[in-house]
């Protein structure tokens, strides 16, 4: 996509080298010197969206992100340019330059398309005229008048001849001498009718997780978005929309759903498998989107002030709905405490993690089953542990358990040699104590069924510690969450206190000749 008008490279650079070589003798480079570099800058930056970034912002935080959504953004522009009316939905945590990665690229594909009719959507009329000021700023800017001396607006004092046929203001700017114009308006109350556009920004069509939630305006945003913005494209128009997601059925959703073939980007913020695999993303599982930027520290601090389903919504672009799902938290009720005497059956349960600090964590759910057909989750230990320390806790974990009141211990046993050799070195760890394996089968989901039905009833009780906010935040997210072991633990103890089971007399009262008990 380069401008025709502009010197070739290598001539820039050849003359450049043919000024460096002059200039040995000189005391520095002359303004002429200086011109050849900055023209072999205008020049990369023609050809290159991420060049151009770099130029005109020489304090931009760099790294493999925003490099490869650069080269993404203009995959799709000279889609755009050829008429292939392309698609493309960004999706990033917030804060993480994504808006302005679309605001870069806006500009430069004006630069060399000022024919193109652009609308810009947000739900912030505030944000349509921040981007309106910040495009006005960049079309005005020296360096990008030296790469793309053909796309001009009017002077801010002043339009000279071409006073009266151009409007530049807070709201819509006219390219002088050229049919396109940018122009921004607000989702889902702005005007747009009676406007043809080649290109459609969004920009985050819905403000937050409370209009999320809300059916209304979900319904109320995707009827602008159909009837009003996308009613207005030209038959070889593109569609570029930016979003952090809330919810699944949101404007993402709803297009993701219709247009099969739409390009879509999904940039958790913590790396997942699917993410390196889809983004050939040169990172590691867990790693940070963009360290340079947010590092990981940060991004880990920040996560203990959000919920399981806001974070996963928000920062690993993952949306769940939130409540009344396969289990409804407001039905699981929080206790000061419980009368031992009235416990019927106590199991530990244990979900182990394949490996330390894989992102899986192994958890230990003790559950209680009382007289009056309740269920009561005493106590959780979770971690992320290496085989040494997770056998190690378990094992003292049992024995805390035993001298408080005998229990019975069941061990996850996952499909597999693996998961057989690992269930049986437990159960050889714990000799002394009362432990099972559990040889599971099936889906999580459907394993979960009967444990959830209980939760839905309201008789699943939880005592009141420290575990309590991510043990219910799990609940919530659950089956779309990261993670998932304390509901399989959970689920795992529930199934095995349901389980039907020979009534044996463990007390050996009946060797003492007492038949009473």
């Amino acid at each position: 996509m380069m401008d025709a008008h502009n010197p070739r490279k290598e001539q820039i650079r050849e003359a450049i080298a043919r000024a460096e070589h002059d200039s040995r003798n000189r005391p520095r480079f002359t303004q002429q010197d200086l011109d050849l570099i900055m023209d072999l800058q205008a020049a990369e930056a023609r050809e290159n969206l991420y060049a151009y970034r770099k130029m005109m912002d020489p304090e931009m935080r760099v790294g493999w992100w925003p490099r490869q959504v650069s080269g993404l953004l203009q995959r799709f522009f000279i889609r755009l340019k050829n008429g292939h009316r392309p698609k493309l939905l960004l999706m990033a945590p917030p804060q993480h330059g994504k808006s302005r990665s679309v605001q870069d690229g806006v500009s430069w594909f004006h630069g060399h398309e000022p024919d193109f009719r652009t609308i810009f959507a947000s739900y912030s009329g505030d944000l349509g005229t921040k981007t309106n000021t910040e495009l006005q700023r960049r079309f005005e800017d020296d360096r990008f008048k030296r790469a793309f001396p053909d796309t001009r607006i009017l002077p801010l004092k002043g339009g000279g001849e071409y006073a009266g046929q151009y409007q530049r203001n807070s709201h819509l700017m006219h390219f002088v001498g050229r049919k396109g114009y940018f122009e921004n308006t607000t989702a889902p109350d702005g005007q747009i009718t009676g406007k043809s556009l080649d290109f459609g920004v969004v920009d985050d069509p819905i403000k937050g997780r409370g209009e999320a939630q809300s059916p209304t305006i979900r319904d109320k945003t995707w009827s602008w978005m159909t009837d009003d913005f996308m009613s207005r494209f030209d038959d070889r128009a593109g569609m570029l929309m930016t979003v952090t997601r809330w919810h699944v059925d949101d404007p993402a959703g709803r297009l993701i759903e219709r247009f099969p073939d739409m390009t879509i980007l999904r940039y958790p913020a913590f790396a997942t498998e699917e993410s390196i695999r889809v983004n050939c993303e040169p990172r590691s599982v867990g790693e940070a989107l963009f360290p340079e930027f947010k590092s990981l520290e940060f991004l880990l601090e920040q996560r203990k002030t959000y919920t399981e389903v806001s974070w996963e919504s928000l920062y690993q672009q993952n949306p769940i709905i939130q409540g009344g799902g396969m289990f409804p938290i407001e039905e699981m009720r929080i206790i000061g405490s419980f009368p031992q005497s009235e416990i019927k059956k106590r199991v530990r349960y244990w979900d182990k993690a394949g490996t330390s600090g894989g992102g899986a964590h192994t958890a230990g759910v003790l559950m209680n089953q009382m007289a009056d057909g309740t269920v009561i989750v005493e106590d959780v230990v979770r971690g992320q542990w290496d085989a040494y320390t997770r056998e190690t806790k378990i094992k003292a974990t049992a024995e805390l358990d035993d001298s408080i009141q005998r229990t019975v211990v069941y061990v996850e046993q996952e499909p597999g040699s693996g998961g057989k050799e690992s269930a049986q070195r437990t159960v050889a760890n714990l000799h002394g104590h009362l432990c099972f394996i559990d040889r599971v089968t099936g889906k999580k989901e459907v394993r979960a069924e009967p444990y959830a039905a209980a939760v839905q009833a309201g008789n699943v009780k939880l005592l009141r510690k420290k575990w309590n906010r991510d043990f219910i935040n799990e609940h919530e997210a659950f089956p779309s969450g990261q993670f998932k072991d304390q509901v399989d633990a959970s689920a795992g103890a529930f199934n095995k206190m349901i389980e039907k089971t020979y009534n044996y007399d463990t007390s050996l009262s009946w060797v003492r000749g007492n038949t009473d008990g």
